[in-house]
């Protein structure tokens, strides 16, 4: 006898040496083969429980009131375990049936899905609610005065000279246009005040560092006066 093709899938007859391998692999328990009639050894829907359970559809719980079943001297391991999965997966199914009979299901583009009820059991938190934090100067300052944030336009701005998208600042910004001119205009009335000969780049770029150092001081100064105020 022969193996006969059919329809994208081969039939094996009775006779043939594919059938006796796959035969031999099945009695050796190799592959599990309950998916193949799905009748046999299929597992109640219907659980019966001497007290009902109780059900929290919302946070997807179901209390067992019942005890666990308790090992037996005589039980191993494997049988007492076997005990323990099924009490769950009894668990599970009563569950999934309240579900489907009281939970409202809607269709839509992602599939069909049930609507869930708001949770009644109040779970606990790791850690207590973080509590609010203190507005800091300039908040407390732009409220009085009713200052609102600006809208932010992006970190990139048009550069007419050169023709192109550059930072505001850092790197290559905006802010250093001056730093890269061959030629500065100086102040002569503030040399001749001074008596010193103005450096318009690395004046800019003092002023630059400075105005950095003068907004860390007052973050510091709101961030201290946060920690006071807790």
């Amino acid at each position: 006898m022969t193996d006969v093709e059919m329809n994208g899938g081969v039939s094996l007859d009775a006779g043939s040496p594919a059938f006796t391998q796959i035969a031999d692999k099945i009695n050796s328990g190799a592959m599990d083969v309950s998916v193949v009639d799905s009748t046999i050894g299929r597992l109640p829907v219907i659980v019966q429980r001497d007290t009902p359970y109780t059900f929290d559809l919302g946070n997807l719980l179901a209390n067992d009131p019942n005890p666990l079943p308790r090992r037996g001297a005589d039980d191993r391991e494997a049988d007492f375990e076997a005990k323990l999965s099924a009490n769950a997966r009894d668990a599970a199914q009563a569950l999934i049936n309240q579900l489907l009979n009281t939970c409202e299901a809607k269709a839509t583009t992602d599939g069909v899905h049930l609507v869930l009820p708001a949770p009644t059991t109040l779970l606990p938190r790791e850690k207590p609610i973080p509590a609010e934090k203190a507005p800091t100067k300039w908040e407390t300052f732009a409220k009085k005065k009713g200052i609102k944030d600006k809208a932010r336009d992006g970190k990139m701005v048009y550069n007419e000279e050169s023709g192109e998208w550059v930072p505001k600042w850092g790197y290559k910004g905006k802010n250093k246009d001056g730093d890269s001119e061959w030629l500065v205009e100086v102040d002569k009335k503030k040399e001749d005040a001074t008596g010193e000969i103005e450096n318009k780049r690395a004046d800019n770029r003092r002023e630059r560092k400075e105005r950095v150092r003068r907004n860390e001081r007052k973050q510091r100064s709101n961030e201290r006066s946060a920690r006071k105020t807790d």
